[in-house]
């Protein structure tokens, strides 16, 4: 049985200090939600409130329409898998897999069972008689998993489980959990501050900041239409390239004077937009060596990074600002040098003083 999971402007103080205030949050049956977010933008508390391991001062909390923010951690349904691991060091993993189950007097042949299909989804059942002493990380993270998938509940919360792994670890550990995904039909809500791990992971994600949410939404649409400046900053590698720009309008669309005084036609719609301080946003994916078109400014290269399929340059431009563009893998560009840029306007982004979103499709906060 899987759960859809609705929380209802809920908030979290500790003493005088504002934790989560007023948030609301649907969760669909069978859904893989990710909550993304820096260190104490409240991502970890929010899932504990979930669990019951954290109270709900205001709001509510349900699962299948039934309040579950009364209820002990017990009574709710839910398996968690924790940062730490937890397992027990004298138990072999099978045992630390059935332990739970034996705790609430779950026939001896279902136990059996369970443990054998949670050992063969998680590709570890010739490690049934090991200790954690005798696991890698990785596999100790896997038994972990393990032991919440054979309770069988209604939701899985993973609480940053792959942040005590190495960079290696991390990455093969990440791409088995994607693959666990299309293997446990279950409501999955998964917290991280990476967002490698939320865009490879989830169906959706919930950006958060400074006690509230800032967007929902499914990964790319995260990336290709961030609601807020902090999304574009936080979402993206390279970060995007903001630039502070003067408006007009042409033809009913932004044209944005770049702080070099170049003018770029973008193809966002000029209505709705008021007066006040813009900054343009564009991604380095968007910014080429100009090369063999007209280039829309110039940039001296301060900085070359070398990714192997695809070259970041940082460049300065006349004015002093700094743009991040793409150059091909093997880029003959060399630091120093004096280049071209283009800037595709049709994918630009524009935030107010406020940092909310105006997009290239119609006017409007994203």
């Amino acid at each position: 049985m899987t759960a859809s999971i609705e929380i209802s402007n809920v908030s979290k103080r500790y003493g005088s200090m504002t934790v989560l205030d007023g948030l609301s949050l649907s969760i669909k049956a069978n859904e893989f939600m990710v909550f993304l977010g820096p260190s104490g933008c409240g991502k970890s508390t929010l899932l504990r409130m979930i669990a019951g391991l954290e109270s709900v001062d205001e709001g509510t909390i349900s699962i299948n329409g039934e309040r579950i923010d009364t209820l002990p951690p017990g009574q709710r349904d839910i398996a968690m898998v924790f940062q730490s691991y937890a397992l027990y060091p004298h138990m072999t993993v099978a045992d630390n897999m059935a332990f739970g189950l034996r705790n609430i007097a779950v026939p001896a042949d279902v136990i059996s069972a369970r443990v054998a299909e949670a050992a063969r989804m998680l590709e570890i059942g010739h490690l049934l008689e090991r200790k954690p002493g005798q696991l890698s990380g990785g596999q100790r993270q896997r038994v972990a998993i393990g032991r919440a998938i054979v309770k069988e509940p209604k939701a899985f919360l993973f609480d940053e489980p792959l942040s005590n792994l190495d960079a290696a670890l991390r990455v093969r550990t990440r791409v088995e959990l994607a693959q666990l995904r299309n293997r446990v039909q279950s409501t999955m809500i998964f917290v991280t501050h990476d967002q490698i791990e939320a865009m490879t992971l989830a169906d959706r994600i919930v950006v958060m900041n400074n006690r509230k949410i800032e967007q929902i939404g499914a990964p790319m649409e995260i990336y290709s239409r961030p609601a807020s400046r902090f999304v574009a900053t936080f979402v993206g590698s390279p970060t995007m390239n903001f630039l502070d720009v003067g408006l007009s309008e042409r033809n009913g669309f932004v044209s944005a004077r770049l702080p070099d005084g170049t003018e770029l036609q973008t193809a966002i719609r000029a209505a709705g937009i008021g007066a006040g301080e813009h900054a343009l946003g564009i991604r380095a994916e968007a910014v080429k060596i100009a090369t063999g078109v007209p280039a829309t400014t110039t940039g001296k290269v301060d900085v070359l990074e070398r990714l192997g399929d695809r070259t970041l340059l940082y460049t300065r431009l006349k004015d002093g600002s700094t743009v991040v563009a793409e150059d091909i893998g093997n880029s003959r560009v060399t630091i120093g040098d004096e280049v071209g840029l283009t800037l595709d306007g049709s994918r630009t982004h524009l935030f107010d003083g406020e940092g909310h979103a105006w997009h290239n499709e119609e006017a409007g906060h994203g």
